[in-house]
């Protein structure tokens, strides 16, 4: 396992102060511990902020004027371990993520024995009670050569092309060349759009030694009714196939035909097909008239330390 190597972890926070407490002493419980630790508070209003001042100087806290969920916090975290602490190796967990002890040395592990430097690897997503949870199970990468996946198999991972900001490794290079999340997606869909973003054309890897709780309220997967929460999903989808970069055109084309069946399971399973509609409406509207603002216009409006981003 190589030291030499800087891992920022990046944990990004609202209203939930008992888990993100226990998601933190993980973090820092690790066996291999990250060499810093930035968490993004959205505004919470629980006193999750009284919680953090406890932690300083040990945890770098990044307080935001406004809630600008977790595709803006996130934006502001990786943007803060790269130029403030000069990452090597970015690690993004939610902040109800639990990583069990040596989820971070095992990611760096098979980073270390793989044949080329990944650009992003994910880990073993369970629930409380150690089932693999269905919201964060991936699958393979779409159309894997045969080259590929052996050499996946080989540091006992899967070639994968996108992941989740449950508990992701994101190599700080690949970040530096393609930027930050963008932060309008406010929430859904921002960490398949920018981890496909960082994968296209590189290499993805999802590793089962590495294993995270991820305490959600129920155990559900990505077709679960979202009631209102349905309109992030339309818009955020329509924004990723016709004005990001991280797919490419057979590509979208297989992603449109898979999101268009997931839309019609959860419509079909919904007991409040209404709200469904009018979300679907408002998230087609907006998805397809208006294109998300500036990265950096959204994380200045919620900046607290009069830092302005060029």
């Amino acid at each position: 396992m190589n030291r030499d190597q800087r891992v920022v972890a990046v944990i990004v926070t609202w209203n939930r102060r008992a888990l993100l407490h226990e998601s933190v002493t993980a973090v820092t419980g690790q066996t291999r511990r990250p060499d810093a630790v930035v968490v993004v508070d959205n505004a919470s209003t629980d006193g999750t902020d009284a919680e953090l001042r406890s932690w300083q100087p040990r945890v770098d806290v990044v307080r935001l004027a406004d809630n600008i969920g977790g595709a803006g916090g996130f934006a502001v975290g990786i943007e803060r371990a790269v130029q403030q602490h000069d990452a090597d190796w970015i690690w993004l967990l939610d902040d109800d993520t639990v990583p069990t002890p040596t989820a971070l040395e095992n990611l760096l592990d098979v980073a270390s024995r793989a044949d080329a430097r990944p650009a992003v690897l994910a880990s073993k997503v369970v629930w409380t009670d150690g089932r693999d949870h269905p919201m964060n199970t991936p699958r393979e990468k779409p159309g894997v050569r045969a080259a590929e996946r052996a050499a996946a198999r080989s540091v006992g991972a899967m070639a994968i092309r996108s992941a989740s900001f449950v508990s992701v490794l994101c190599n700080a290079d690949a970040v530096r060349r393609h930027g930050l999340p963008v932060a309008d997606y406010f929430l859904w869909n921002d960490d398949f759009e920018y981890t496909s973003r960082l994968l296209r054309g590189s290499i993805g890897l999802y590793c089962p030694s590495s294993v995270v709780v991820h305490k959600t309220r129920t155990f559900g997967s990505t077709d679960a009714d979202p009631g209102e929460r349905f309109y992030f999903e339309v818009r955020n989808k329509l924004w990723v196939f016709t004005r990001s970069r991280s797919l490419a055109p057979v590509e979208r084309v297989a992603y449109i035909g898979a999101t268009l069946r997931r839309w019609l399971r959860t419509y079909r399973r919904s007991t409040d097909r209404a709200t469904l509609r009018r979300a679907l409406r408002r998230g087609l509207r907006d998805g397809l008239l208006h294109a998300p603002k500036p990265t950096p216009a959204v994380l200045d409006a919620a900046r607290t330390d009069g830092v302005r981003h060029g």
